[in-house]
């Protein structure tokens, strides 16, 4: 029975099942953590002892296939590295869930301290009894997860010297406070509500007693000299202020005067304004007990509800609490014992304190609450104190404590540490990483390995192609085209013409208007150009008005706005003909004029259209039509009010903000420079359009000159350098990225073209094409290469920081996979280019934006260029393994008896190299997402914390690890099966890198773009994916079975 159960343990079988298992049980974990909270998630999936027995049964798999597969020998020690590694992590994750901990530490500035509270919540009891004459104590304490969606039954049984006692669940709610509920038994109670610093707060006023509210007194049927007294005369209220004020009926808008010392009555919902309070009493007195009710608005608090018992006697009560709080005990008497109960964090004590000095939140130029970074400045009181500087992905490290920067008070007065105390866990773990690298390189270049006899058995199929031809076609084409600009010339639109185009501002000129610094709303500085140019993409999808480049656009709006209210630039999606009617626009216009959105009174048009959009959880399209649209003619006004120009640096300003010319505030500016601030912007237009006249642009030169020097007086301490903006400049210029798009698609689309001639012909002037068209893609990527550079050059971050820059970095390195394999297959590197230029296009999107943005604080570190470039260049080659997979299904499907051979050794090449390709992505995944840990923990004070990105990168690990080892299972292998797993595998690269940023919720927030409903390709991909599997599969069980 033994060895049964053993064999069963370490069955190839079993692992493969619970592979499978054990990702769906992730994967369905990240939804229920999106829709009902990470504690449910936690109870139900993560903390579950069903999901932890698959760990331990993946150990002992592990540690078993160490002997079944002889991995202790010389040749075979990175898969043995791979294994170990595995069994180490695991039990470290083991090690830190049991035994190591953590919780936050909030401190004030110039205050210390030695506590910090638990990141779990616990039930604590504390029961005291006198039995025998003798007083008695026992304390009960454990964590518990509740949740309002799951059971949480739980029972304690116990006793004290000999009488038991119980104490078990009733009932849990979320965002819970403590309520008055109306009881006729009751006492009597006012309920007066009160707004101070902009909250609504509700208050309380007891029968008999007096109360405080913000330092001003209300009494209740007790007559108190200073307080506001409220009388109760068998239900008729009169109130008696010791201040004078005033009060308005909301019902009626009447209003009236709160009279000094005299008896009023008391108006019920009405607003009093007194001493500097404001307050309402919505209802007459009632009666009522305070119990935990649910609240309607947040409160950082739960209730749980117990029900204690012992010695015949029970009784209910409730407890507010959660992670973060710590209330004082509640008692109750039961059975002639005394029970202490208490829900909450744990408040535990540090060997030493620590003190903070100083919090320091500095901010991006000019922003109020975009922060760059924070910092606190703290001692630690210890037998050696010290100093030390606490910030982002910087910590402190003492006696086994690791404090991490988490937040900070809103005042900015008070910071908020992470708290962790984990050494051997982390240790093990790490060591544990450690080895999984060493593994993971080591399969590709030493030893005994799968990797190793791949690239072998590809070399033998190259030596066989080179004697047979392969007949088959297979080609695909997609054309884009774009017709913008297609203006229609109206009498009104021909004169403004006349005045803009045939007059157009010299483009040396515009150019050195669009070379003067400007900071936008997210505190980034830089060139005029670059909006000229993003205003002239997101606003008319174009890079220029007719004649006028995005310099000469900008500033002729600046010059002469009025005229541009009337130019038709706004671009109008096709199909949306409800907007065009609304606007007055004919149905096959493509440009609409600022002016079309107003009616003569001014109104918006479109905002009845635009409220029902905004307050739609799943706008439709045309709905997200109306939206993208006000964003256009908002993001078009901003230059026409000239509000974007923000040109002027206010001296000395501690967060070095600038101003337009539309927001000059002349107590910012002193004596000479508020009359050069408020003077040389309309003498620069003035001069401009007189030079415009004579074609001689020095004055109008000598005027920037002069603005350019004001911002190097007083903004030199953010003035990105010359050569940066000269570089940005060029950048928006040659706008690369999207050029990238079709020149990939078109090289790899005559490379297709030319390998399909070369099996019917063998010509030498086709092999002489193919070679033009790989050194093509070398050239590209070379391009692609040095735009990644120049993006990075500009924006002073790794260019892989948001989903645009991930995703051009990601067709970076699918070209680059695809051109070290493209040494051993042709059809590889054309697959490649058809990649690269899908995800370009899709980069494009309009839910992408491809401006340069400043970097949260968290991405501000070397982890990012670490981690963020090998996770996601690891989906390049997962990417044309799938590609690579649907080439081999068509393969099989235009196999017949004549072809068969031929089309065999083709499929076998395009199989290994498929698995090369998979094996490259997937060390490259496993190795990107365990950095990643490695820098949540610097960063965060945890390396694994269930977040949905890097969970579904775990998924997709563990489902890619199931396909390569898809061969040692019976019923599993072959060619075909393993191509359809390398397409349907790529499903979880997509909701890996797009799916959680838009769909569930989690710390890579700063990763995503709008919230979008599922693109319909999606389901069309799905069901090419099936019918492509079910045909090929007859093919594919009568030729090669």
């Amino acid at each position: 029975m033994g060895k049964k159960l053993i064999s069963f343990l370490v069955s190839t079988r079993l692992t493969a099942f619970l592979f499978i298992v054990y990702a769906l049980a992730m994967a369905i974990g990240t939804f229920i953590e999106n829709d009902y909270g990470t504690i449910t998630a936690k109870i139900l999936i993560y903390n579950a002892t069903w999901f932890e027995l698959i760990l331990v049964v993946f150990v002992i798999n592990f540690s078993f296939n160490i002997k079944r597969y002889n991995l202790l020998k010389l040749n075979k020690w990175p898969v043995l590295m791979l294994h170990i590694s595995w069994i180490l992590i695991i039990l470290g994750a083991g090690v830190t869930r049991y035994i190591g901990y953590e919780g936050v530490m909030p401190i004030r500035e110039n205050t210390s301290s030695n506590t910090f509270l638990s990141e779990k919540t616990y039930l604590t009891a504390i029961v005291d009894g006198e039995i025998d004459d003798v007083v008695n104590r026992r304390m009960l304490q454990d964590d518990f997860l509740f949740s309002e969606f799951t059971n949480n039954n739980f029972s304690w049984n116990y006793d004290l010297k000999g009488q038991d006692f119980t104490i078990e669940y009733i009932d849990f709610i979320e965002n819970a406070k403590e309520g008055l509920v109306e009881d006729e038994s009751g006492e009597k109670y006012l309920k007066i509500v009160e707004a101070s610093k902009g909250n609504r707060h509700e208050h309380f006023l007891k029968f008999g007693e007096v109360t405080s509210v913000h330092n001003i007194l209300f009494a209740l049927n007790k007559p108190t000299e200073g307080a506001i007294n409220i009388s109760d005369y068998d239900g008729d209220l009169i109130i008696n202020s010791p201040f004078d004020g005033d009060f308005m009926r909301m019902a009626d808008q009447m209003q009236g005067d709160l009279k000094q010392n005299t008896d009023q009555v008391l108006q019920l919902r009405s607003l009093y304004n007194t001493a500097g309070l404001q307050f309402v009493f919505p209802n007459p007195v009632i009666n009522g007990r305070f119990e935990i009710i649910k609240s309607d608005e947040e409160t950082q608090q739960d209730g749980l509800f117990l029900k204690v018992s012992s010695n015949g006697d029970s009784k209910e009560i409730g407890l507010l609490g959660a992670k973060g709080i710590v209330n004082d005990p509640k008692k109750i008497e039961v059975g002639g014992l005394e029970f202490l109960l208490k829900y909450g964090s744990l408040e535990n004590k540090l060997p030493f304190e620590i003190k903070l000095n100083d919090f320091i939140a500095e901010k991006y130029p000019g922003t109020e609450k975009s922060y760059s970074s924070f910092m606190s400045k703290v001692t630690v009181i210890d037998e050696d104190t010290f100093d030390y500087d606490i910030y982002m992905n910087h910590i402190l490290n003492h006696s086994g404590f690791r404090f991490f920067q988490a937040s900070f008070d809103p005042d900015e007065k008070g910071t908020v540490l992470s708290v962790n105390h984990d050494y051997f866990g982390t240790l093990i773990t790490y060591i544990g990483y450690f080895l999984l690298y060493i593994g993971l390189l080591g399969i590709m270049f030493f030893g005994k390995t799968r990797f190793k006899d791949l690239a072998k058995q590809l070399e033998k199929v190259k030596i066989k192609k080179q004697n047979l031809t392969l007949i088959f076609v297979l080609f695909s084409g997609l054309v884009f085209s774009q017709d913008l600009h297609d203006h229609q010339q109206k009498i009104n639109l021909k004169q403004i013409d006349s005045i803009i185009i045939n007059n157009p501002i010299d483009k040396l000129h515009a150019a050195e208007f669009g070379s003067l610094v400007i900071q936008d709303s997210g505190g980034r500085m830089k060139p005029l150009n670059t909006f000229a140019s993003e205003i002239l993409r997101k606003v008319s999808y174009s890079d220029s008005y007719k004649n006028l480049n995005a310099d000469q656009f900008l500033l002729s709006i600046t010059k002469d706005p009025i005229l541009w209210y009337n130019v038709p630039i706004i671009y109008l999606k096709r199909g949306n003909d409800s907007l065009r009617k609304i606007i007055g626009r004919n149905n096959k216009d493509k440009y609409a004029a600022f002016v079309d959105f107003f009616d003569e009174k001014g109104n918006y048009k479109i905002a009845k259209q635009l409220e029902r959009s905004y307050k739609s959880a799943l706008p439709n399209a045309f709905e997200k039509d109306f939206i993208e649209t006000d964003r256009k003619v908002n993001l078009l006004f901003s230059a026409l009010d000239g509000k974007i120009l923000t040109i002027f640096p206010i001296p000395n300003d501690v967060n070095n903000k600038w101003v337009s010319f539309k927001d000059l505030n002349t107590n910012d500016f002193k004596g000479i420079d508020s009359l050069y601030v408020k003077n040389i912007l309309p003498l620069y237009i003035g001069s401009l359009k007189n030079d415009v006249e004579i074609n001689d642009y020095a004055n109008s030169t000598k005027i920037l000159e002069s603005i350019k020097g004001f911002q190097n007086k007083y903004g030199s301490s953010v003035l990105p350098s010359e050569d940066k903006i000269n570089a940005e400049i060029l950048y928006n210029k040659y706008d690369i990225f999207r050029s990238l798009f079709s020149w990939y698609m078109y090289v790899g689309a005559f490379m297709f073209i030319f390998l399909i001639f070369q099996i019917f012909n063998d010509k030498k002037f086709l092999n002489y094409l193919i070679v033009i068209s790989k050194y093509s893609i070398v050239l590209l990527f070379v391009i692609h290469t040095l735009g990644l550079i120049a993006r990075w050059y500009i924006s002073g971050h790794a260019p892989w920081s948001d989903a645009y820059e991930s995703m051009i970095y990601l067709a970076w390195a699918t070209v680059g996979i695809g051109l070290a394999f493209g040494r051993k297959s042709d059809l590889t590197l054309a697959s490649t280019s058809f990649v690269a230029a899908m995800i370009l296009m899709i980069s494009h999107w309009n839910w992408m934006d491809p401006e340069i943005a400043n970097l949260v604080p968290v991405l501000d570190s070397y982890w990012l260029m670490i981690h963020v470039s090998v996770i996601v260049g690891s989906y390049g080659p997962l990417t044309l393994g799938m590609i690579l997979g649907i080439v081999s299904l068509f393969l099989i499907l235009i196999t017949n008896d004549k072809n068969k051979k031929k089309i065999n050794l083709n499929l076998k090449e395009l199989t290994i190299i498929n698995e090369l390709t998979i094996t490259v992505g997937l060390i490259m995944l496993t190795i990107g997402n365990f950095l990643g840990g490695q820098w949540a923990n610097e960063s965060w004070g945890r390396y694994w914390g269930w977040d949905p990105k890097e969970t579904w990168a775990l998924i997709s690990i563990m489902i890619y690890a199931f396909i390569l080892h898809m061969r040692l299972i019976p019923g599993l292998r072959g060619k075909w099966i393993f191509n359809l797993m390398s397409i349907i595998a790529y499903a979880s690269i997509l909701m890996t890198y797009f799916g959680v940023n838009f769909y569930l919720s989690g710390l890579h927030s700063y990763a995503s773009g709008d919230k979008i409903i599922t693109p319909d390709f999606v389901y069309y991909s799905a069901l090419f994916v099936f019918i492509l599997g079910f045909a090929s599969y007859f093919k594919h069980k009568k030729y090669f079975k």
